[in-house]
């Protein structure tokens, strides 16, 4: 009788739910994987200068690319009109033309496969009654999210084709990448809150709220490697741990643009600096988080989680010493930028799944 009624130790009337919650977890994980792939191509977009080859905002009829040659140079006459072209790129070829166009278009088409795999999976499980209540109305928040962060790319590209602009602005930059780490820490949120864990109790620690704030130190270290990105300070004062010279670099230097508040956007050296000492931080800060799991709880699996995150953010620092060494080339540029997103959705578990 006792097999009839469960199985596995679970009630029989709740494995079918369960295994529509397992459904939902790797739907919203395969979302999560492709936000990465997202922030991936943009960042390749970013690095090849492609972000400003296509200088309209057509969410619908811009899904199909240019397929005559009369409208590739129709295309190509309306990038040659703005300044990035006249300042950077004047005398590029169709051919090149063609190359930079096709990184920003794929971009564009992966936020709309997001959207499609977002949103006809939701209706789906919303009709089947598995997604309903809180879970609905937070699926649902994320899906604006979504929208918003479609916009600000759109307003991030037109900062870029003012007058005078070769590059996007980088404030927007970074606020185009903030939002979508938010978005990923959104979606594993989520996700990892949808697993039973019932089978663990008693395996893991009490963490009081230092996973969390671990992961409020990785988005704003994220949100500042986009202003670093932005106004390409990875490009300058490439040696470590000496900037320029020194440990510390003058307050006369950090401080040198006027008003002081627009430093912390447009002095590359104060860019750059703040960047280091948030890598410096979060790394410290990890260390002492599985120093003091380790200490009170060696054996539970909080400990061994945390020890795997001061790991992730060690590497992840020392990535970032090498891309800035080599002057961020394409390789490493990418590498470090996904990293940070690997090291971001671990701290989501980690924070998630730990007992406050």
């Amino acid at each position: 009788m006792a097999v009839a009624a469960s199985t596995e130790g679970v009630p029989l009337a709740r494995v079918p739910q369960s295994r529509s919650l397992s459904a939902v977890r790797i739907w919203i994980y395969c979302l999560a994987a492709l936000v990465v792939l997202m922030v991936a191509v943009g960042g390749a977009t970013r690095l090849t200068g492609s972000g400003l080859s296509i200088t309209e905002w057509k969410p619908v009829t811009g899904a199909i690319p240019p397929l005559t040659e009369q409208a590739w140079l129709a295309e190509f006459e309306k990038y040659r009109q703005i300044s990035q072209y006249e300042l950077v790129n004047k005398g590029m070829t169709l051919s090149e033309f063609k190359f930079i166009y096709a990184w920003e278009w794929g971009h564009r088409q992966l936020g709309r496969l997001i959207g499609l795999v977002f949103f006809l999976p939701l209706v789906w499980f919303w009709a089947r009654g598995t997604i309903k209540g809180r879970l609905a109305l937070t699926l649902l928040g994320i899906g604006a999210l979504g929208g918003l962060q479609g916009a600000i790319g759109w307003i991030m590209v037109a900062s870029g084709l003012e007058p005078g602009m070769t590059a996007v602005a980088p404030i927007k930059l970074a606020l185009h990448l903030t939002v979508a780490s938010i978005i990923l820490a959104c979606l594993v949120w989520v996700a990892s809150g949808l697993k039973d864990r019932s089978g663990s109790v008693g395996q893991e620690a009490r963490m009081g709220y230092a996973p969390r704030i671990l992961v409020g130190l990785i988005l704003f270290q994220i949100a500042l490697g986009g202003l670093v990105a932005g106004s390409k300070a990875g490009l300058t004062y490439n040696t470590w741990p000496l900037m320029d010279g020194a440990l510390i670099p003058p307050a006369s230097a950090l401080f040198l643009v006027k008003p002081w508040i627009e430093n912390f956007v447009d002095n590359v050296l104060l860019v750059q600096f703040n960047h280091r000492l948030v890598a410096y931080a979060i790394v410290a800060f990890a260390v002492w988080h599985a120093w003091t799991i380790r200490r009170h709880a060696p054996a539970s699996k909080t400990a061994g989680r945390a020890m795997g995150m001061a790991f992730l953010v060690l590497a992840q620092m020392v990535l970032g010493i090498v891309t800035l060494l080599l002057a961020v080339p394409l390789w490493a540029g990418l590498a470090h930028q996904i990293f940070a997103m690997a090291v971001l959705a671990m701290a989501v578990v980690h924070a998630r799944v730990s007992k406050s």
